[in-house]
C-alpha cells in the first residue's frame, strides 16, 4: 500500500551519463509481512486508489530507478522461484534463510529473509549492476548507508558483492508508510503530527550534520518500523542521496535536479548551488500534507508545478485548515521559505516552539476526518492531465543548463 501525494509520473531523475546509465538504486522501501487475516489482505487491496495507475505502468515498464511496485502480498519463494533464487549468492544464503519475494523492479529484487543464526528478520534487496559506472553510482548510496547508525534512519547491516550484483542486507520495517499510519488510526490532532515530525527532523539533523542530503524526502519514504505505537519513524530510500565531500556547494552533484516533483525546493528548479535546505523545504510539503491530506502545489501539468513551487504560491485556506493552530502554520512558513538561507534547519525545527510544546497550545480537534476526505477526493477524481513533457518515463536533465524532456 502506498501514498502518492502528487500530480506528475514519478521522480526526476539525474542525467544519465554518457554511457547511458544512471542511478538505479533505492534504499529500502516497504516491506510488509503477509497478513493472515483475510479481512486484513482485503484492506491492503483496496488501498490501490492511493497509488496512482500511471505510476503502476512506469514501474512495470522499468522506469523507476529501485525496487518499484509494491508486492503487497508475498509471494512464497518456492520451487516456481528456484531460478531466482539461484541467484543469491551462496554466501548470502548460507547466512541467510531466504523466506519471500516482497518487491521487485527492473533492476533489482527485494526480499524477506531470516538470519539462520539469531532468526532475525531482515530485508535483502538484490541489485543487478553491470558496468564500472553501475558499480560507482551503487558505491554512492553504499557510501552513505554505511556512514549512518541513527534511530530515524535505515540501517544497513551488512553488504555482499560480487562483479555484477549487490546484496543490501537491511532492517526490515513492518509499519507502514506515515500516511497509512494517518489514515488507519481513526483519530490524528497536531500532538500526533509533531511526534512524527521530531522523529524526521532528529534523523535529518543527524544526516545534515554527516554532510548527507536526502534529495527525495516524502511520506512514501517515512516508514514506521513495528506496527506499534510507540514504533520509531525511519527516514528511506537514499537512491538519491549525496553526501558532501566538501564545501565546494557548486559541484554538479548538488546541482542536478532530481526527486520527486512535488517535492522540489525552488532552487533546485532554478537550478542554483543546493544545500541540506532542499530537505528541509521537502519537510514543509510533508507537514502541509499531514494536517491536510493536501499538497501545497499542486497543479495539473508539471510546468504549472514548478512555476507554482519558484513563485512559493500556496495558502492555507479551506476548511481542513480552519482547526489548524496559527504555530502549525507558521512552522510551514518556515520552512516553505523561497531563500534557502532562511529556511529553517533541522536543528531550527527541534526548537520550534510547536514541536518542542508538542502541540501543547494547539486545537485537540481530530483532524482525521478532513484529512481522509482530502485524499480520498483526490484519488477518486485520479491524476490530472498530463503535459506531453510529464508523459510516464519523462526525466529531467539539468547539467547543459537548461531542462530537457526526454523519454527514459
Amino acid at each position: 500500500m502506498a501514498f502518492i501525494m502528487g500530480s506528475g509520473s514519478g521522480k526526476v531523475l539525474p542525467e544519465p551519463s554518457k554511457n547511458g546509465c544512471f542511478c538505479l538504486f533505492h534504499s529500502v522501501v516497504n516491506f510488509k509481512k503477509q497478513e493472515a487475516d483475510g479481512e486484513e489482505c482485503k484492506e491492503k487491496r483496496q488501498a490501490w486508489f492511493w497509488r496512482r495507475r500511471s505510476d503502476r505502468r512506469a514501474f512495470r515498464g522499468g522506469i523507476s530507478e529501485g525496487v518499484g511496485d509494491s508486492v503487497h502480498l508475498e509471494e512464497p519463494v518456492t520451487s516456481p522461484n528456484a531460478k531466482f533464487r539461484a541467484k543469491f549468492d551462496p554466501r548470502v544464503t548460507a547466512r541467510y534463510e531466504i523466506k519471500a519475494l516482497i518487491g521487485r523492479g527492473s533492476f533489482s529484487r527485494v526480499v524477506r529473509a531470516e538470519h539462520r543464526r539469531t532468526h532475525q528478520p531482515f530485508a535483502i534487496k538484490l541489485l543487478e549492476v553491470k558496468g564500472q559506472e553501475g558499480h560507482e553510482a551503487c558505491q554512492t548510496e553504499l557510501g552513505v548507508l554505511r556512514r549512518v547508525n541513527h534511530s530515524n534512519v535505515i540501517r544497513l547491516a551488512e553488504v555482499f558483492q560480487t562483479q555484477h550484483r549487490v546484496y543490501l542486507v537491511l532492517e526490515l520495517a513492518t509499519g507502514g508508510e506515515l500516511l497509512e499510519r494517518v489514515v488507519s488510526r481513526g483519530t490524528f490532532r497536531e500532538r500526533d503530527a509533531t511526534k512524527a515530525l521530531m522523529m524526521v527532523s532528529s534523523g535529518l539533523r543527524y544526516l545534515h550534520m554527516l554532510g548527507v542530503i536526502h534529495r527525495d524526502l516524502k511520506p512514501e519514504n517515512l516508514l514506521y518500523y513495528h506496527p506499534g505505537q510507540d514504533s520509531r519513524l525511519i527516514i528511506t530510500d537514499f537512491g538519491l542521496a549525496y553526501a558532501e565531500r566538501s564545501c565546494r556547494v557548486k559541484d554538479w552533484a548538488v546541482r542536478t535536479l532530481c526527486g520527486t516533483p512535488e517535492y522540489l525546493a525552488p532552487e533546485m528548479l532554478a537550478r542554483r548551488p543546493c544545500s541540506s535546505a532542499v530537505d528541509m523545504w521537502a519537510l514543509g510539503v510533508i507537514t502541509y500534507i499531514l494536517l491536510s491530506g493536501s499538497l501545497p502545489f499542486d497543479q495539473s501539468s508539471r510546468p504549472r508545478l514548478f512555476r507554482a513551487i519558484l513563485r512559493g504560491s500556496y495558502s492555507f485556506h479551506g476548511d481542513s485548515w480552519r482547526s489548524v493552530s496559527t504555530l502549525a502554520k507558521g512552522f510551514i512558513d518556515r520552512l516553505l521559505t523561497l531563500d534557502p538561507e532562511r529556511r529553517m534547519t533541522a536543528e531550527e525545527t527541534l526548537q520550534h516552539p510547536w514541536l518542542v510544546s508538542m502541540a501543547a497550545c494547539s486545537s485537540n480537534k481530530n483532524l482525521h476526518r478532513s484529512i481522509s476526505r482530502n485524499l480520498q477526493r483526490r484519488a477518486r477524481h485520479g491524476p490530472p492531465p498530463r503535459c506531453p513533457s510529464s508523459a510516464p518515463g519523462s526525466r529531467i536533465s539539468t547539467r547543459s543548463g537548461s531542462t530537457t524532456y526526454f523519454k527514459g
